[in-house]
């Protein structure tokens, strides 16, 4: 019996993936989200009906009493950052609790959520020895296997991508991976300790982070020099080794997030990540950027600021998927807000309630024709990319203008280009 605690992006694609050959429970301490799954209805992850419903294999419970008893426990519990975007541990803490009372001898723990290197040792093992009265290594075993999920992604699938792991012991990293050998048809790779399974993940995040801070910095130096950014790019990619990323929003509850918890770690250390520090610095001021940049060509353009109307396309953080955690897209309607401006929002793929419950913002079910003085592609739906730029245009009034994030249109089509 496996174990899987937190039923969200990460755990429910895992949980049904393990069903396949052996018995899954699946936790999740909302209960309507449990009732839901239940119901085979999901509408985070995008798991089929039939997969749910018709899994003898698979059960849901939000109840800890229902937990049966099992050898394998996999926590995929969420570890974001509060206000200050100082890593907030409470929920891994808490599940490390809560399996420490669960765990009987031989039992093996494994966590998926990111963290600082350093995390699952030092932070997590002590709850679970505490708590169950039991020695790692000795009565039971701990590994590490980050999640690599990309929500949205129809190819690159959590069966498709090579998956990390670890162990506390030479035993349990082999357990493990020979564990995760059965659902992952990429492959493994064991890493040589937990420590350093925890920095590879973070690693990842923090490269992609730079590099789009990078592109970000350059696209606002090429905006003052009158040069479109999208053109150099094009350019640049005629050679072979050139790293292709393009200038936008940086959101969502990896790459967004991911970065503050290393740069965190260092600063206990002593050492300040300059670099960390500014990649993230900078993507975080892009909504700022791009809302200045509307609103000098609002004033070129002779449209009165405080009583324009403003549509934006699109309110996930990434295309064609309905994840909105951390989604920058808010960030820029504050900042046009503070203009006086009025802000609608369009998104078909969003979930309008989910919208409210976390932003307290509603989406508009349409946009209304002949209505805006300024339209913004924020997200590059394809579902926006499948309308001509006339369409788009049609929402606007006389001289409304388009500001393209997402290169959907060519640059002859649209009046601004990030």
């Amino acid at each position: 019996m496996i174990v899987v605690i937190g039923l969200g992006y990460v755990g429910l694609p895992l949980a049904v993936l393990f069903s396949k050959h052996y018995s899954v429970c699946g936790f999740d301490l909302n209960k309507e989200r449990i009732t839901s799954l239940n119901y085979g209805e999901d509408k985070i992850s995008g798991i089929k009906k039939d997969q749910l419903v018709n899994n003898e294999h698979l059960v849901f419970t939000s109840n800890l009493e229902n937990i049966p008893a099992a050898k394998v426990f996999i926590i995929t519990v969420e570890t974001p950052v509060d206000k200050e975007n100082v890593p907030d541990l409470t929920a891994i803490k808490k599940a490390s609790i809560m399996i420490g009372s669960l765990i009987n001898k031989e039992a093996v723990v494994i966590y998926e959520s990111t963290v600082f290197p350093g995390t699952t040792e030092d932070v997590c093992i002590p709850l679970l020895e505490k708590h169950s009265g039991l020695q790692l290594n000795k009565d039971f075993s701990v590994g590490y296997s980050p999640e690599r999920i990309n929500p949205g992604d129809k190819l690159n699938k959590l069966e498709s991508i090579k998956k990390i792991t670890s162990g506390s012991s030479p035993s349990s990293a082999k357990y493990i991976n020979d564990l995760y050998s059965r659902i992952i048809d990429a492959g493994t790779y064991s890493a040589s300790s937990i420590k350093v399974a925890e920095a590879a993940k973070i690693t990842e995040n923090i490269q992609r982070d730079t590099n789009i801070a990078l592109i970000n910095e350059l696209s606002i130096i090429y905006n003052l020099l009158g040069i479109d950014t999208e053109d150099v790019l094009l350019a640049a990619e005629t050679k072979w080794n050139f790293h292709s990323y393009r200038p936008g929003l940086v959101g969502g509850h990896c790459i967004g997030v991911d970065p503050y918890y290393l740069a965190y770690k260092a600063k206990q250390l002593g050492y300040i990540p300059e670099l960390i520090d500014t990649s993230r610095k900078l993507n975080n001021g892009m909504p700022k950027f791009i809302s200045s940049e509307l609103i000098k060509k609002m004033v070129i353009n002779d449209i009165p600021i405080q009583s324009s109307k403003v549509l934006i396309l699109g309110f996930t953080f990434k295309e064609d998927c309905s994840d909105i955690r951390n989604s920058k897209v808010h960030d820029l309607v504050e900042s046009l807000r503070e203009y006086k401006l009025k802000v609608d929002i369009y998104d078909p793929i969003a979930d309008a309630i989910c919208v409210k419950d976390a932003y307290n913002i509603v989406l508009i079910d349409e946009p209304n024709f002949d209505f805006y003085d300024a339209i913004i592609l924020a997200v590059g739906h394809s579902f926006f990319k499948s309308l001509s730029i006339e369409k788009i245009r049609s929402y606007g009034r006389k001289n409304c203008i388009v500001y393209d994030l997402k290169y959907i249109y060519d640059k002859s089509e649209t009046d601004i280009r990030l």
